[in-house]
């Protein structure tokens, strides 16, 4: 529990440093964004925990042949539908924008996994 904790926390630093980064990109539209975003980052660890597997496993096939690169599409398609299950609160603006954001938080949360073991 307490792991998931710290990468919820992990997350919601990433999600809204993104924001202030790429604010055309990943957009916030609340009166309190960092509850927002911590909504998100629950949201997107319990889509990484129960959904991604699933989809890893029916694209491993195309994950084989791509090398794992696929990998990465399947993580932009989990943090999309995280913004679609949340609703307005954080907003992706196009597939692009939903690549960028699982790409940093998967970076900078495999390397938050391996200080704080």
């Amino acid at each position: 529990m307490v792991r998931f904790a710290w990468r919820v926390i992990v997350t919601v630093v990433v999600v809204f440093g993104l924001h202030l980064a790429f604010p055309n990109l990943i957009s916030i539209s609340s009166d309190q964004p960092l509850v927002t975003v911590a909504a998100f980052a629950v949201i997107l660890g319990v889509l990484n925990a129960f959904l991604r597997p699933i989809l890893l496993l029916l694209t491993l096939p195309l994950n084989l042949l791509t090398l794992g690169l696929f990998t990465l599409v399947v993580n932009a398609i989990v943090f999309w539908l995280a913004t679609v299950i949340q609703g307005s609160g954080v907003q992706v603006a196009d597939f692009g924008a939903a690549v960028l954001g699982a790409f940093a938080v998967s970076v900078v949360s495999f390397v938050a996994s391996r200080v704080i073991t």
